[in-house]
């Protein structure tokens, strides 16, 4: 069966998501301390994210969305990152988690993301979440944590590995076990307040269960398969996979964050005079030196991350497949980004002094949202390992890419 596509719905090029993003700014960040101390985005924020359709730059566009290109979609979240990290972190959740839409019939892609306050959240899979097959679906009882935007979402998701009627997992053809999303509202769930952290408070990435609930299986998905997608999804954006877009997303909050912490530096470094000394901290040779350090490694890790995923997209758009030196150069791209950032902001925090400790100055927020970033799972160390396996001439575990 075709599917119409209403290409009207577009959001015209003058007003892309990075110029949003610029004009929201200001806003962000005055409302940081709340974001901060509430553990979540406060609501007269969340209604000018709304307006300003932050959280449907990854939508396809015949469900009201974007369908920005991976480079505009992560200059808009270093933009929202350099404000606040907490809310580009959770637009950048429900911006992968949308990509599901994809690949659901175009009303229940409407069901979920119709409204203009739609925001799915889904935390991550591990060996007691399971969904038994049932008449017309799944039954399923669960729970799941890191829900990052949970408390303002409206949709939920739950990966699951699947039960047969006989009792045995489903697997796939190479022998892993199978999985796929359940999607269900806000109403099925109950909210586990565990958000006490280092980090990312305002996230309010808590725990959520469900008990006994009946999914459809028109609304389950298996995300990033050519065979599940619809035709409203056929556009180059989802060419990508929602984990290049996470990577990718998250690379783009660590470098938001650095570069605010990098531009606080050169303001306090105009001022400052430490103590014991009469000279101001800008006329310091090896605060000069470093300063231009920080500032190569900020701008060589956006450029790689910017040219791997332009790259990539002008190779899909051309009508070829993604080849796996791209995965790879993305999956380098954004872990190296994520680490470069962190170097960046730990010059500045250490650069800054006893200055850089106290709660109203704009380092130490910031200082420990980085160090949370490197913790998530995009930020492993362990994915240097895939793309050296690569560049030896082996063969990484396809997941990791």
């Amino acid at each position: 069966m075709s599917v119409a596509i209403d290409r009207t719905r577009q959001v015209p090029l003058a007003d892309d998501p990075v110029t949003r993003a610029r004009g929201l700014s200001a806003l962000i960040e005055a409302a940081a301390p709340r974001i901060e101390a509430e553990r979540e985005l406060p609501a007269d924020l969340l209604e000018a994210l709304y307006t300003a359709r932050m959280f449907r730059t990854l939508l396809p566009r015949a469900v009201g969305g974007d369908e920005a290109t991976p480079e505009i979609y992560v200059r808009m979240m270093e933009i929202i990152a350099r404000a606040d990290a907490s809310t580009a972190w959770c637009i950048g959740q429900a911006s992968g988690c949308s990509m599901a839409a994809a690949y659901v019939a175009p009303e229940v892609a409407s069901s979920i993301w119709g409204g203009r306050d739609a925001a799915l959240a889904w935390g991550a899979v591990g060996p007691d979440q399971v969904a038994e097959v049932v008449d017309g679906g799944y039954r399923v009882t669960a729970s799941w944590s890191f829900a990052s935007g949970g408390r303002h979402a409206t949709w939920f998701g739950g990966h699951c590995r699947i039960r047969e009627r006989d009792g045995r997992m489903r697997s796939t053809a190479d022998g892993a076990l199978y999985e796929r999303t359940m999607l269900f509202p806000r109403s099925a769930i109950t909210m586990i307040d565990q958000w006490q952290v280092m980090g990312l408070r305002g996230t309010g990435s808590d725990t959520y269960s469900v008990h006994d609930l009946f999914v459809p299986d028109a609304f389950t998905v298996r995300r990033d398969r050519d065979e599940e997608r619809q035709p409203h999804g056929i556009g180059t954006l989802f060419q990508f996979t929602t984990t290049h877009l996470y990577a990718s997303g998250f690379a783009a909050v660590a470098l938001g964050i650095a570069r605010g912490m990098l531009d606080a530096f050169v303001e306090l470094a105009n001022h400052k005079t430490p103590l014991s000394t009469a000279r101001m901290l800008r006329d310091s040779p090896v605060l000069q030196s470093g300063l231009a350090w920080a500032e190569g490694k900020w701008r060589a890790a956006r450029a790689q991350l910017h040219t791997a995923l332009r790259e990539t997209w002008d190779h899909c758009a051309a009508g070829a497949a993604m080849t796996t030196d791209q995965k790879v150069a993305i999956r380098l791209a954004a872990t190296f980004a994520i680490h470069q950032a962190k170097e960046v902001a730990d010059f500045a925090w250490t650069e800054a002094g006893a200055t850089a400790i106290f709660n109203s100055q704009p380092f130490e927020r910031r200082f420990r949202d980085i160090h949370a970033v490197t913790q998530q799972v995009q930020g492993r160390r362990s994915h240097f390992e895939t793309v050296g396996q690569h560049l030896m001439g082996l063969t990484p575990h396809p997941r990791f890419l």
